[in-house]
């Protein structure tokens, strides 16, 4: 009986449609390939190459991307080379609310779309008919209840769960840190756990840096506009994102847990370079003094985390190494003494 019920608690419900047609369907599933199967024996479609990609803004999906989807999720299911990369239509009904000579300004939205900045100026329409119509400038629990919807009584209002969400995935960062000191050598683990507990008193100061999710704060603090949207910053080896990707979680719930599948990802590897890095300076020091705070900022700070859309979190090996130069305290040199 527990099995039984803890496989129907992992079942969630997704709208599902082909590029053939407008009608669309429910479907519940466990996982991608369980949606996969499903789907294409409902539309009639070959499993073999078959995709499944987000209604909204064509982003293919994997399993990990589908655990973090909302029930309901409108989703495009793609036969052999189908592409789709968003609901460009629906960009008619947007122009048909605001203008009353919809053809041709429809004709020219079509014109910005097929030219060779079309992907970025698509994402941009997208986002913003997306969130049209959401109560983003509501800030308090009452002013829009649907919002909170799911979350504890203790949030009062919407910059005070995004602050908590940053702070949660700051702390998880923190808690690596200190159980790491477990396979460290005897001989340094000590002088790791004074480190490691330096950092965690300046994070409780700087109160887990939940500032870079609480669009009230002070615009230098937050990754976010002051209406809440934030955009990608792009792959760790590249300057910006191509895909233009950004959301804004404090328009509606689901937007809100999509939200939660974006990462706060580390350029200078936490796991593959900087932790390892941090143990072997502490073994090769020689009296010298580790520069605890340089470490602390690749760990926990913009200065090496940069927010991107999960399309564009590679989880590949960034191959980019801590500055050595950085490491140790530097001393400064002696003063003369004048007679």
């Amino acid at each position: 009986m527990g099995s039984n019920s803890s496989t129907q608690k992992h079942m969630k419900i997704f709208k599902i449609r082909t590029l053939k047609g407008d009608g669309k369907y429910g479907i519940g599933c466990r996982n991608l390939n369980e949606l996969l199967e499903k789907g294409c024996k409902k539309f009639k479609l070959p499993l073999n190459s078959a995709r499944v990609c987000l209604y909204d803004d064509g982003t293919e999906l994997s399993d990990e991307y589908l655990r973090n989807l909302p029930d309901n999720t409108e989703l495009v299911l793609l036969a052999a080379e189908q592409t789709w990369e968003g609901f460009v239509t629906d960009i008619d009904r947007f122009l048909n609310a605001f203008y009353s000579r919809q053809t041709d300004v429809t004709e020219a939205a079509r014109k910005l779309l097929s030219d060779e900045q079309a992907p970025q100026r698509r994402k941009i329409l997208v986002d913003f008919i997306q969130n049209l119509n959401e109560n983003i400038s509501a800030e308090n629990r009452e002013d829009d209840n649907l919002w909170f919807e799911g979350l504890e009584p203790r949030y009062k209002n919407k910059s005070s769960y995004m602050r908590s969400s940053c702070e949660s995935r700051i702390r998880s960062y923190m808690k690596e840190v200190q159980s790491s000191a477990t396979t460290i050598d005897p001989a340094v683990r000590d002088e790791y756990k004074k480190l490691a507990e330096t950092m965690c008193d300046e994070l409780r100061a700087v109160k887990y840096n939940g500032c870079y999710f609480d669009r009230t704060e002070e615009k230098t603090g937050r990754l976010c506009t002051a209406e809440g949207w934030f955009s990608c910053q792009g792959p760790f080896d590249m300057d910006e994102c191509g895909s233009k990707h950004s959301i804004n979680p404090y328009s509606n719930r689901e937007s809100r847990i999509l939200f939660s599948t974006w990462n706060l990802d580390h350029r200078i590897e936490k796991k593959r370079t900087v932790l390892p890095r941090l143990t072997e300076a502490l073994t090769e020091r020689n009296g010298r003094q580790i520069n605890w705070k340089y470490f602390f900022n690749l760990l926990f700070t913009l200065e090496n985390l940069k927010l991107v859309h999960i399309a564009c979190h590679k989880k590949t090996s960034h191959h980019l190494a801590c500055d050595d130069s950085m490491i140790y305290v530097k001393r400064k040199p002696a003063r003369r003494i004048k007679r």
